[in-house]
């Protein structure tokens, strides 16, 4: 049973409910969530850090959120902001260009246990790790949590046409990438 973003809203704004309606949400979000960050920085333990951090600042300001947007489409931006501003610390940190963060990304693809993807799917990865930060995001929202271009809009505060244009982008360098032989 899906319990709806408002009855979860509703129950948060009462003290004696807040834990409660916190634990519908996690159950409900959490491993989206996970997945959604886990497709950008791509190793586990930074993705469950990150998942973490997410739901704190979650819990800090759903109070506060004033349903202007949907709930999954704010919980995005902030797992989207967050993965976004720990790359670049991790790339500021270890002095790094954004090519040897990817090839650094890729390598901790290559060695990950929770990585059990077959070839293809490696390749796919592969492929999606070289693309520019905003292609791999709207590529990612797009091909793998099948979202419209409106929702993503939302998330990335981008216009669909720019999104569209990007999507296509990453998909021609996605294909180009997967048709290149080794």
């Amino acid at each position: 049973m899906v319990i709806e973003d408002e009855v979860i809203l509703k129950k948060f704004e009462d003290d004696k409910t807040r834990h409660e309606a916190f634990s519908l949400l996690l159950e409900k979000y959490q491993q989206k969530v996970y997945w959604h960050i886990r497709r950008i920085v791509i190793n586990h333990d930074d993705a469950d850090d990150l998942v973490q951090d997410v739901f704190i600042k979650v819990w800090k300001n759903l109070i506060n959120f004033r349903q202007d947007s949907q709930l999954y489409t704010w919980l995005y931006r902030i797992a989207t902001n967050e993965s976004i501003t720990f790359l670049k610390k991790k790339r500021s940190k270890n002095n790094v260009s954004i090519d040897d963060l990817s090839e650094e990304l890729g390598e901790s693809l290559n060695e990950s246990q929770y990585f059990s993807g077959d070839i293809i799917q490696r390749k796919l990865q592969e492929a999606i790790i070289t693309l520019p930060e905003k292609q791999k995001l709207v590529f990612n929202m797009k091909y793998f949590e099948e979202m419209k271009f409106q929702e993503i809009s939302d998330i990335l505060g981008t216009s669909v046409g720019a999104l569209k244009a990007s999507y296509h982008l990453a998909v021609k360098k996605i294909e180009a990438h997967l048709t290149t032989k080794d």
